[in-house]
């Protein structure tokens, strides 16, 4: 299995996101495996690397103990609110990236549409949310991303 790492070329990274890949890299652990210790999805946890989603004292105490790191420097580094949204240029660059914001170029109004005639006038919520990833592999050998959304619906209130 590949271990994800840091691309050193990308220049908007929270403080935190050297140390712990460096920890994540030296012990060869997957996103699932420190999921798995921390009590998290592996987006959730890959999120708190790129300094994308708070980290809790509990989350700061198991991947201290997890990837050896100072609970202390971990908490300073991974303590105040996240900078959300930060690390993405847009248009993305990184071809996997741009291939989910093609998707919403391409299927963007489509899932409106159908999001409105089943909910209403409304919007999906990042902020109550949770999304998973798996990986299937057909009759044939090829592999299958998928990818669910599962955010609360949050109706236009009338004013």
């Amino acid at each position: 299995m590949d271990i994800a790492g840091i691309d050193p070329s990308h220049s908007n990274l929270h403080r935190s996101s050297e140390v712990l890949f460096s920890a994540k890299a030296a012990k060869a652990l997957s996103f699932e495996e420190i999921a798995r210790h921390i009590g998290r999805s592996e987006v959730s946890t890959a999120a708190l690397f790129y300094g994308q989603a708070r980290a809790s004292p509990e989350d700061i105490r198991n991947l201290s103990s997890l990837l050896d790191l100072q609970e202390e420097t971990l908490a300073a580094a991974l303590s105040g609110f996240p900078d959300r949204g930060r690390t993405v240029e847009m248009p993305p660059r990184e071809p996997l990236i741009y291939r989910l914001y093609e998707i919403v170029q391409n299927y963007g109004y489509a899932y409106k549409a159908v999001m409105n005639e089943k909910f209403g006038d409304g919007i999906m919520s990042a902020i109550a949310f949770s999304t998973d990833v798996k990986k299937e592999t057909d009759e044939q050998g090829n592999n299958w991303a998928i990818i669910t959304m599962r955010g609360k619906w949050l109706p236009y209130s009338r004013f």
